[in-house]
């Protein structure tokens, strides 16, 4: 497997304001996920390349994700492929990473960890696993970070 970036997403504090500007900077394709801000998270996606049937790009380029800023400072991030999520974090671990997000579902697609590198950089692996739902643990962890 090649580990890769498959997402990415940028917080903003008005997402509106920020999916006009990479329109018209940029092209983008950026729209807000149905049912996004009724299920308490304000989420644009947003396609820098065209995908097939799956979502998935059809041509070479990543996509992403837009949202709202869910506390101050908050940096973009890039999800990089892995075949593990808990095996990835541990190795990140060992080699100096510190674990800023525990392993959270998302369901229906994958999973995610978020962590921080030995500089301090924000990072993401992401596993693809169509069967994912929502663990008592990854809800709870969710809510712990909902006050980041």
């Amino acid at each position: 497997m090649e580990h890769t970036i498959v997402h990415f997403e940028i917080p903003a504090d008005q997402p509106e304001r920020a999916a006009q500007f990479y329109r018209e900077l940029f092209g983008w394709d950026i729209k807000q996920f149905e049912g996004s801000v009724a299920g308490g998270m304000d989420y644009w996606v947003v396609r820098t390349v065209p995908t097939d049937a799956e979502g998935r790009p059809s041509k070479p380029g990543v996509n992403g994700g837009l949202m709202r800023r869910m506390y101050p400072n908050q940096v973009p991030v890039n999800y990089i492929n892995v075949e593990s999520v808990d095996e990835s974090v541990s190795r990140a671990e060992r080699l100096g990473a510190k674990v800023l997000m525990g392993k959270t579902s998302v369901p229906g697609m994958g999973w995610f960890a978020q962590l921080t590198d030995t500089e301090g950089n924000l990072f993401a692996v992401w596993e693809t696993d169509m069967s994912a739902a929502m663990s008592g643990a990854a809800a709870g962890q969710e809510s712990s970070n909902a006050g980041r």
